[in-house]
């Protein structure tokens, strides 16, 4: 019998999250915070229609969201609706042993991880409004983190958040971070939504020379700027309509990333410098760096930075990569236009996430890689599935 791709290839997820712990920044961070520590509450509002109340994280002394919402794996319903409790959840959302179980159950070797309470690009953490506070709770992270990890090294890929509004501070926990074992920086994609420098603005520059030297991977996970709606627009479409249209519009914002990090001159001042896209899908990609290509030229760009040698969609090829999981023939279309630059995610445990169950169009990861990738050339699943993200992350 043939071994199916899951059997042949160590597939590599590069985006999963970890539903945090309700004790993660109150057994970590000094008590003299009082109630402005991150903390886990019963829902104000009270029980819901099935007569369960939500766990709700506290941020700052304002709710920040059911602990369940993103833990959507499994469960026999649709967002706004969600687990009320991480114990109503799958528990490979927040327990590490039981997610390696889930690993090998759904035929994946290794995860990346990424967070949900301090945000894609951790942002909410400036909700704190104390400096020592606020520091305090990204290192918390990091060391949770780290520990939740621990079971299995070698199946976990580990992103650490930063303290971004301060730099050299950012650089030191870069630096703390790493030693503990995590292998790349979380960063946001427009962090002049909280206020900060532009992307391109050299005040960022210690932070990739940072990463550049110790081989760190900058990822830009989508959603990453000052707030979002998922269930903005017209009213009248109904919340699941309006959640749809806005996921897919959340996809493309993250070329606002792409852009900023090759036509801002950041790929070009840090050569050896890794990019990742996360969670934004690579159909449009190719597509839009032919039309920076096209506008590099027909704009006048070169004449303004003749120090660069590469067209834009070079500087990509040299450094960024984007993720996909759900896509099918628009993937297949640009697989072989950029084959080193993407990589295969599931998104576990949320809404969108390659994960079984009631409300799902998915099957497990294995079935769905077998039964969607399984014509691609072995080589190129090869590549996909595994070397792409192994060089990105440095695995053995």
């Amino acid at each position: 019998m043939t071994a199916t791709i899951a059997e042949r290839i160590p597939i590599i997820d590069t985006d999963s999250h970890v539903s945090e712990p309700g004790d993660l920044w109150t057994s970590r961070v000094s008590s003299k915070w009082g109630e402005m520590v991150p903390h886990v509450i019963k829902d104000p509002k009270g029980p819901r229609a099935d007569g369960k109340t939500d766990d709700v994280w506290v941020f700052g002394g304002e709710v920040a969201g059911a602990c369940g919402g993103p833990a959507m794996a499994g469960y026999d319903g649709f967002l706004p609706d969600h687990p009320a409790t991480l114990d109503d959840a799958h528990r490979g959302a927040w327990d590490s042993a039981a997610r390696v179980r889930y690993m090998d159950e759904v035929g994946l070797r290794a995860q990346v991880i990424y967070p949900n309470v301090g945000g894609f690009g951790s942002g909410r953490f400036l909700k704190l409004k104390e400096p020592e506070l606020m520091l305090d709770c990204v290192r918390a992270y990091n060391d949770f983190l780290a520990e939740w990890t621990s079971v299995a090294p070698e199946r976990y890929i580990p992103i650490m958040a930063l303290p971004f509004w301060d730099v050299g501070e950012a650089v030191k926990e870069m630096d703390r971070a790493a030693k503990r074992g995590l292998k790349g920086v979380l960063f946001g994609s427009q962090p002049e939504t909280w206020g900060e420098a532009m992307l391109p603005d050299p005040h960022w520059d210690p932070i990739w020379a940072a990463a550049q030297e110790r081989g760190l991977s900058v990822n830009f996970h989508i959603i990453s700027g000052n707030g979002f709606d998922l269930f903005g627009g017209y009213a009248g479409n109904g919340p699941h309509t309006n959640a749809a249209k806005q996921s897919a519009g959340f996809f493309l914002d993250n070329s606002h990333a792409i852009g900023d990090v090759i036509m801002g001159g950041i790929c070009d001042r840090f050569p050896s410098l890794k990019f990742v896209s996360v969670e934004s899908c690579i159909g449009w990609i190719p597509s839009y760096l032919e039309a920076l290509d096209w506008q590099w030229r027909n704009m006048g760009a070169y004449t303004e930075h003749p120090e660069r040698k590469l067209m834009p969609s070079e500087y990509f090829k040299r450094q960024v990569y984007g993720c996909f999981w759900f896509e099918r023939e628009s993937a297949r279309r640009v697989l072989d236009l950029y084959p080193d630059n993407w990589l295969f995610e599931t998104d576990f445990p949320h809404p969108t996430s390659l994960s079984e169950g009631p409300s799902s169009s998915s099957g497990k990861p294995k079935e769905w890689v077998e039964k969607y990738l399984g014509g691609w050339p072995e080589d190129l699943l090869q590549k996909v599935l595994h070397d792409n993200a192994a060089a990105v992350y440095h695995l053995d």
